[in-house]
């Protein structure tokens, strides 16, 4: 048996949408399905404003620029995320100042953010690992209290709540991933910038049309558009809006799935935590989660790089995922590690991620936890 890791998520309904964009007279972008969407998205999270975008990291720029980030400006987040996080705020001259993490969420630790908060700091990024919400109502209290930002990088996010609340729907704006690893994908990439409030509205496609006022010429309310603030191509075409339409048709389709396969490696693995050998995911009572992640936290590093050789060998594609970003080279250039790292690195080098995707079968699951069992087995037996 040859698991892959991932598999792009496809309903059926995909083609269909993608060939009657393409046959549109309005394929570049701002098309029938761009607006679809859009629209499905302002309806479901009940925000203020959804811009769909080429990716979420430019949904992060877009935010870093609606923000007005400039050189000396702080920003406080996670070190265990993925680069964009980072680097969408030091493009425009941020310092990233990185703070600990929770051993049980593997999300921001949210105690220690307000000892990071200088005269500098203008924004905080709380990063929803795995698809579960990291404590926001500390972390908005916080910003509050500071007359902070909060931007939510929400990639993994997508049908995960806090408190009944969709993830990138709580702080001032939010960002969608929809890159062929997500749980929902726009063919091969995308993104989403969410817009909580909406004095950053107009702004923002202003940004997302190269720094013209095109949209609000194609809304009626200028009888001309011209270039009239900064901005880039942050716009994704109608026919990746389409492909993505299709699959948020059948959202909880996906979603129950998925959630399926999250409980089937659960309940398969839970003895060998009982037994001490790994720790399972964690997800907070006052969390829903969207089964975008499967991932055991072994001993230490030694184990998983013997446990991730085993499953290779049994033909399983199992993955480490993020190297912390301040033992990076550009981490150490453009950003500081506020506090002690108690739990960024030791945790990130136990924890290893199974297959997991859309329509993952059952035997595979079932595969996959046999070897899990089988190493561990022949671990005690060889002690």
């Amino acid at each position: 048996m040859n698991i892959s890791f991932n598999k792009p998520p496809y309903t059926g309904n995909e083609e269909q949408y993608v060939l009657k964009s393409m046959r549109s007279d309005k394929i570049s972008g701002n098309g029938e399905y761009t607006q679809k969407v859009e629209k499905w998205f302002e309806k479901e999270l009940l925000c203020k404003k959804a811009l769909l975008s080429t990716s979420c990291t430019h949904a992060l720029e877009m935010a870093a620029i609606l923000l007005d980030i400039k050189d000396g400006d702080e920003v406080i987040m996670p070190s265990y995320t993925f680069v964009s996080s980072a680097n969408a705020f030091v493009l425009r001259g941020a310092k990233i100042v990185f703070v600990d993490i929770r051993p049980d969420t593997m999300n921001i630790d949210e105690t220690k953010i307000e000892a990071a908060i200088t005269h500098k700091t203008k924004v905080i990024v709380p990063v929803h690992y795995a698809g579960i919400a990291c404590e926001m109502d500390t972390i908005m209290n916080i910003a509050d209290r500071h007359k902070l930002f909060v931007v939510e990088d929400a990639a993994q996010g997508m049908m995960s709540t806090y408190k009944g609340k969709a993830l990138g729907t709580i702080g001032h704006m939010g960002a969608y991933s929809f890159h062929e690893t997500k749980n929902y994908t726009s063919a091969g990439e995308g993104g989403l910038l969410i817009i909580n409030d909406d004095t950053f509205t107009e702004k923002a496609e202003i940004i997302r049309e190269k720094g013209t006022n095109r949209a609000l010429f194609f809304q009626g309310k200028v009888d001309k558009y011209s270039w009239v603030n900064i901005g880039s191509s942050y716009l994704l075409s109608d026919v990746s809006a389409a492909y993505l339409w299709g699959q948020l048709e059948n959202t909880d389709t996906i979603n129950s799935n998925r959630l399926a396969s999250w409980n089937l490696y659960h309940n398969g693995l839970k003895e060998l935590e009982e037994k001490g050998f790994f720790e399972l995911p964690k997800v907070p009572a006052k969390t829903v989660h969207n089964g975008h992640i499967f991932y055991l936290k072994v001993k230490d590093l030694g184990t998983r790089t013997e446990i991730l050789d085993y499953l290779k060998v049994q033909g399983i594609n199992a993955i480490f995922h993020y190297v912390p970003l301040h033992s990076s080279e550009a981490g150490r250039k453009f950003a500081r590690f506020n506090g002690d790292d108690i739990y960024t690195t030791k945790e990130s080098n136990r924890l290893l991620r199974l297959p997991m995707y859309y329509a993952l079968l059952k035997s595979e699951i079932d595969f996959v936890v046999k070897a899990i069992h089988d190493f561990y087995t022949y671990k005690e037996v060889s002690k």
